[in-house]
């Protein structure tokens, strides 16, 4: 006679004994020794009363720190034991046991709340493991929670639906458009990073809806409050779940990215604005420009609403250009996401992978690195002829000058310390006295860009940015200056009611308020 291992998953129900199902009843009553995932479920009372012994996996929780690792116990234990076991003789000849004979003895036994294939890890893990194992894994549905959410809760999924796991939500899979229905909501500590993370998405204020055993006679709660309140209230355990109605208010849309690329695609579209519809690269093209700055200008001003405002405007360019191509067929946007992402991951192997990185220093050369290593296998360098190729030719020409005497310090042509960078200021400054004196124009503006070029190099030594030292330099003296007007409009003058030491004193005082 031929043994064969076999294991039995059959699911519960969402609790209500009149939902379980006659088939799963038959495995209960007549498994060989029966296992359930936790003994926290009312189904439990229906096994007491009809004397059917069962052991639970609840010890699990209390000897694991995560859910990951409870759910590989679980899976781990079970293919061990069905391998022990002889679940069911075989006459030889006899490709698989019939139907009947499998209910009659179903061997191994392991139950869950609700349906085996919803919100069970562990389940997922034995379907991956026991064909490997040689063990012949049986899995039987019961009614899930989901199938009581429906009813009582009274929506319909084919309006569109989403399942999601509270321990695992991210912002980015929250959809208001669709019904949104959230499990393993088991305590109020779970309840809390679920509020957090629906704020994301949610106003403070939003209604939710929590259901406490959904189905279950006697038991079941069900409460509608403002998402502010998910975890100020009682009644969390292993049969709640959130509901987030689905939603057409259009605040709620324009908070995703998806509502962003339908806009700007109906804004290029025959239907659309005919000043989008004609515009180009090129004719835009000074737009992306002006945005940058007037984004820098708020960032310098530190004011979050102007950032706020400015940030979107540089987005907005960003989708337009990647519209057009879209239209061409070249790339859409989601291809630049996709390229950033996988740049990001590329180029961060101390976080990504499994390079170390203790210090900005050590980042900036793992990024370096991963970026030689990416032009390399892209061949973005065979065309390159210079070191200091690369260099994008309409940055401002003090960030050009920056870069290039960058690239050009890590191939060694640069000084050793600071000291002879400041001789070479000087020595650049006394030819443009002498230019200013007594040369062209032409020779005052070479003198003039040699001794700029001089001071990039300076702001190396000291490790700052030329264009933001400058850029500080600009709003002091504006800060400085305004100061001198003020005074004025204070005394009742106007500039040609004064002169340059008046000024100058007002100057001073300025700098003695800073």
């Amino acid at each position: 006679m031929a043994t064969q291992s076999r294991l039995t998953v059959v699911g519960l129900g969402s609790g209500d004994a009149d939902q379980l199902t006659l088939g799963v009843w038959r495995r209960l009553q007549n498994a060989s020794r029966l296992f359930v995932r936790t003994e926290h479920h009312p189904m439990m009372a229906l096994l007491r009363e009809n004397e059917i012994a069962y052991e639970s996996f609840d010890r699990f929780y209390e000897q694991h720190d995560n859910f990951p690792d409870v759910y590989e116990a679980i899976a781990t234990e079970l293919v061990s034991l069905a391998l022990a076991s002889s679940i069911s003789e075989l006459p030889e000849g006899l490709a698989a046991p019939t139907h009947a004979a499998i209910s009659s003895n179903p061997g191994i036994v392991y139950a869950v709340p609700g349906h085996p294939m919803v919100a069970e890890r562990a389940v997922q893990l034995l379907r991956e493991r026991c064909e490997e194992a040689g063990v012949a894994l049986e899995i039987l549905g019961g009614e899930s929670f989901l199938d009581q959410a429906f009813v009582r809760l009274g929506f319909d999924p084919i309006e569109g639906f989403q399942l999601l796991d509270a321990v695992e939500l991210q912002p980015s899979l929250l959809q208001p458009q669709l019904h949104t229905v959230i499990g393993q909501v088991y305590d109020a500590f779970t309840a809390s990073d679920l509020k957090l993370t629906l704020m994301e998405r949610y106003p403070d204020d939003y209604p939710v809806v929590v259901g406490h055993a959904l189905g279950v006679q006697g038991e079941e709660q069900i409460v509608r409050i403002p998402l502010y309140e998910l975890d100020r209230i009682d009644g969390y355990g292993n049969l709640s779940l959130v509901w987030i109605p689905r939603s057409e208010d259009e605040s709620l849309r324009n908070r995703s990215f998806d509502r962003l690329h339908e806009i700007v695609s109906i804004l290029r579209s025959p239907e659309g604005c005919p000043w989008d519809r004609e515009q180009t690269h090129q004719s835009i093209r000074k737009n992306f420009i002006e945005e940058l700055y007037e984004a820098l200008e708020a960032l310098d001003n530190d004011d979050p609403d102007g950032m706020r405002e400015e940030f979107g405007d540089v987005i907005l360019q960003v989708m337009l250009h990647s519209q057009m191509e879209e239209e061409v067929g070249s790339f859409s946007v989601y291809d630049v996401i996709q390229t950033l992402n996988e740049k990001l991951i590329f180029r961060h192997p101390h976080v990504f992978g499994d390079r170390n990185a203790n210090s900005s220093e050590e980042a900036l050369g793992n990024w370096e690195q991963m970026k030689a290593e990416e032009k390399a296998r892209n061949g973005t360098d065979k065309d390159r002829k210079s070191v200091l190729d690369g260099i994008p030719r309409d940055l401002p020409a003090l960030m050009t000058a920056y870069k290039i005497q960058k690239k050009a310090a890590k191939v060694g042509f640069d000084w050793d310390e600071l000291g002879p960078v400041l001789a070479k200021i000087e020595e650049e400054l006394g030819e443009l006295r002498e230019a200013a004196s007594s040369g062209s124009d032409d020779e005052k503006i070479g003198e003039l860009g040699d001794l700029l070029f001089a001071v990039v190099n300076a702001a190396r030594f000291v490790d700052a940015d030329p264009e933001e030292a400058l850029a500080r330099t600009n709003m002091k003296f504006k800060r400085r200056f305004s100061y001198i007007e003020e005074r004025l409009r204070i005394e009742g003058k106007t500039f040609d009611q004064t002169d340059l030491i008046e000024m100058d004193r007002f100057w001073e005082e300025a700098k003695r308020q800073e």
